[in-house]
């Protein structure tokens, strides 16, 4: 008798098995790594009407909403770019960091019955919002173009450079908060009250130069803030930050980078027995 669950098999979940297992003497990475992405996305939209489209609709309606209430606050030329980029990199930092934090315990299933680097879970947890990320800059760049903005190679560098960063920041905390989660279940309800805090910590519904300077060091720990404020400064402003700025984001990004792999590779042994 066949005891495989249909909706798994549509799902891509038992083909999923079979790619990570079918590996040669050298493990396929790449393979393993668009095998979890496509399933992922397969599982998160399957059965929904407009699938994928949800998560660019989401921060465009909030988007529309903060507008009408904060742009009368904050009058000025560029609010709504402004407030639509924040919205965009900050929905990535949110969404990929919850579902980084949850995403061995998700895939626990693989975990016991699988031998392969669990790290690949973590690394395509957030997939689809960098999905959703790449699809707006795209359209964003797009948008600026029309609009007259004529934007350099070095200005799209430096902002594919800021969102890369920002992935190794999440990628960081996941490795840590993915094997922390899975000793302490309540992590991940502290970690929405973080990002809802956060979301009014990082400037993105008001421009930071309301804020006295002497507090925007706090403001700038937060690791969306710099990011944020960077991105706004080269594809929207036309400037460059600070050389020391660029050296203190990228010395955070390989802090917080570091710490996130020594706590996984510490901690993983002990915590794959608790799944």
């Amino acid at each position: 008798m066949n005891n495989k669950s249909p909706g798994k098999s549509y799902l891509g979940i038992d083909k999923m098995t079979i790619s990570l297992t079918n590996k040669s003497d050298k493990f396929d990475y790449l393979g393993s790594i668009w095998t979890l992405v496509r399933t992922d996305f397969k599982v998160r939209f399957h059965g929904s009407a407009w699938g994928f489209l949800w998560t660019m609709l989401k921060p465009i309606f909030l988007f529309i909403t903060l507008f009408c209430v904060f742009s009368f606050i904050f009058q000025q030329g560029n609010y709504s770019l402004n407030l639509i980029a924040g919205l965009f990199i900050w929905n990535f930092f949110s969404e990929s960091s919850s579902t980084g934090l949850m995403s061995l315990f998700s895939k626990g299933y693989l975990i016991t019955r699988l031998r392969f680097p669990f790290w690949i879970i973590v690394v395509t947890a957030g997939s689809n919002a960098l999905i959703a990320l790449s699809i707006f800059s795209v359209f964003l760049f797009i948008f600026l173009s029309i609009g007259g903005h004529s934007l350099a190679l070095i200005q799209i560098g430096l902002f594919i450079f800021y969102l890369i960063c920002l992935f190794f920041i999440v990628l960081g905390f996941s490795l840590s908060a993915s094997v922390l989660f899975i000793r302490f279940r309540d992590l991940n309800q502290v970690w929405d009250v973080i990002l809802n805090a956060g979301f009014f910590v990082a400037p993105i519904i008001y421009p930071l130069n309301i804020i006295p300077e002497k507090y925007h060091f706090f403001l700038y720990i937060w690791p969306p803030t710099p990011v944020i404020q960077f991105s706004r400064s080269v594809i929207i402003d036309g400037t460059i930050p600070t050389l020391r700025g660029h050296l203190l984001l990228i010395l955070m990004t390989l802090v917080i980078l570091e710490i996130g792999i020594i706590i996984y590779r510490v901690l993983l042994p002990k915590v794959v027995e608790k799944i």
